[in-house]
Formats: structure tokens, C-alpha cells, sequence
């Protein structure tokens, strides 16, 4: 009887609690960091399609200035990371507000999430199917950066490609194919093999004379990828100005390992991109 009338009063008190109410996942904004947009594109030139995820700055105006845009590959886990880490930047590194554009496959099954090829620059023994860098290329100019800037207040002269890991070689393919696209460039821990024969040599004429390429090694990333930015770093900085179209920095990131020191990489290219110093400077 003790145990009835105990079980009766608990639902007294229940029936009288406040009850909270759940809210459909549309209802509810996305944290301040990360408010913007969110929207599908679908690609001709490559025959699927991508979420894009734009993050704006807190006091984006339509009608007021025109920002930087900070273009991110692999957003499907850089964007929340990086684009709400930009707003500390602004507070505590000074840097300037940004426009932050995702770019995210909607997962990471290979089915849907094709990095493998799309990040991939030509090279021997790659078959030309799988060397997809430059038709993911023209997706960004072609299809890509004019919706972005036509429906966002961003400068076209102050955009930014960040890339890690297989993402970090197309950063550098971009640099060497197409130079005047993104004013600044940080590739970050980069795998650059297969398609180190294609970003060696030849890079395309530049119209521009204040492009940057960043380069970020984390200290404890496994041994052969800081060797292989170093070889880039090295062949590209023991070159004729005339024939190099950016100026370059390599950046070691203490303690980093090769995906979780990405705030680290992006905070230190970032700063010696708009500010022409890095930590430790």
C-alpha cells in the first residue's frame, strides 16, 4: 500500500511539473558561431552534388561591406570546426571577419564522398578517370564561387582555399594550375603521392603579384608527409621569382598530429596570410 500511494504522488507531482516541449530540428538556428546559410548545389561538370555549408560574420550585412571568403574542403568535419573557430581569430588574433564556405560531400562513405578522386592531381600511373583535381576545380570557379558571390557580400580578391590531408594537394594543384583564383592558399599536412608530378613544375602565369601559398606540418604527423611538403616547399622557394607566382611559407605545428591540429594550421596560415606573420614570429 506504502508503494501505491508513493507511485501516485511521484504522478501527482509530474502532472504539475512544467513540461518542456521539443522543437523539429528546422526550428532551431544553428549555434551563433556557425549562422549563415545552408544549401544543395548540384554540379554539371561533375555529375553530383555537394551541401554547402556559409557560415557569416555577426554583424554580416547584405547591403554593408564585402568580407574575405574562406573556401573549406572536406566540410562535412572542417566546417563547424574551423568556421566557428574564426570568430576567436577575430577577437583575440585580430584578424579580419570572413565569410566561411563549406564544401561537404553529406557524408563519408565512399559512395558519396569521392575526395579520393576529386582531390587528386595528374600524375604517371594515375589513370586519367581517377585524376579528377581540375574538373573539381572547375567546379569551384565555374559553378561554386559565382553562386557564393553572387548571393553573399565577399570580396573576389580576398578569397582563401584551405585543404587538409589528400585536400592539401589540390590546395597546391590550384596554386600551380590555377594561381589567381584564391589570393590565399594553406595547405595543411598535405599528402601529396600520387600527383607530385603535376605540382612540381610549370605553374601557370599569374596576373596578380600578392599571392600566398601556406604550407602547415604537424611535428608528429607520420614521417613521409612533412618530407614530401618540404620537397615542394624546397623546389618551388629554390626558383626564380619570375617563375613563381606566390610567395611560401612552411609552418611547422608543434606537438600537431596530422587532422587534429587543424584549428592550429588554419590559425597559423591565416595569420601569416592577412597579417604576414606567423606564431612564433
Amino acid at each position: 500500500m506504502r508503494g501505491l500511494v508513493s507511485v501516485l504522488f511521484g504522478l501527482f507531482l509530474l502532472a504539475g511539473a512544467p513540461h518542456a516541449t521539443a522543437q523539429q530540428a528546422a526550428d532551431v538556428p544553428f549555434p551563433a558561431a556557425l549562422r549563415g546559410d545552408a544549401f544543395r548545389i548540384e554540379s554539371a561538370t561533375l555529375g553530383r552534388g555537394f551541401d554547402i555549408y556559409v557560415r557569416l560574420p555577426l554583424e554580416y550585412d547584405p547591403e554593408g561591406p564585402a568580407y574575405p571568403v574562406i573556401y573549406l574542403l572536406d566540410g562535412d568535419s572542417l566546417f563547424p570546426i574551423l568556421a566557428a573557430n574564426h570568430l576567436f581569430l577575430t577577437y583575440e588574433e585580430s584578424l579580419p571577419e570572413a565569410v566561411i564556405v563549406g564544401i561537404a560531400y553529406g557524408g563519408f562513405d565512399p559512395s558519396v564522398n569521392r575526395r579520393n578522386i576529386d582531390f587528386q592531381s595528374p600524375d604517371e600511373g594515375v589513370p586519367p578517370e581517377d585524376a579528377g583535381a581540375e574538373r573539381f576545380h572547375t567546379f569551384l570557379t565555374d559553378e561554386l564561387i559565382p553562386v557564393v558571390e553572387g548571393r553573399f557580400r565577399v570580396d573576389p580578391d580576398r578569397r582563401v582555399l584551405f585543404g587538409q590531408s589528400r585536400a592539401g594537394n589540390l590546395v597546391l594543384y590550384s596554386a600551380v594550375a590555377h594561381p589567381d583564383v584564391f589570393r590565399g592558399r594553406i595547405a595543411s599536412n598535405p599528402s601529396l603521392t600520387p600527383g607530385m608530378g603535376s605540382i612540381l613544375d610549370g605553374a601557370a602565369p599569374a596576373r596578380r603579384d600578392d599571392l600566398r601559398v601556406v604550407i602547415t606540418s604537424g611535428e608528429r604527423d607520420r614521417a613521409d608527409l612533412p618530407a614530401e611538403a618540404a620537397l615542394w616547399v624546397d623546389t618551388w622557394s629554390g626558383r626564380d621569382a619570375r617563375d613563381r607566382p606566390w610567395d611560401i611559407r612552411l609552418i611547422r605545428i608543434p606537438g600537431g598530429t596530422h587532422a587534429a591540429n587543424a584549428p592550429d594550421a588554419y590559425r597559423a596560415g591565416m595569420l601569416w596570410l592577412f597579417d604576414g606573420h606567423a606564431p612564433g614570429d
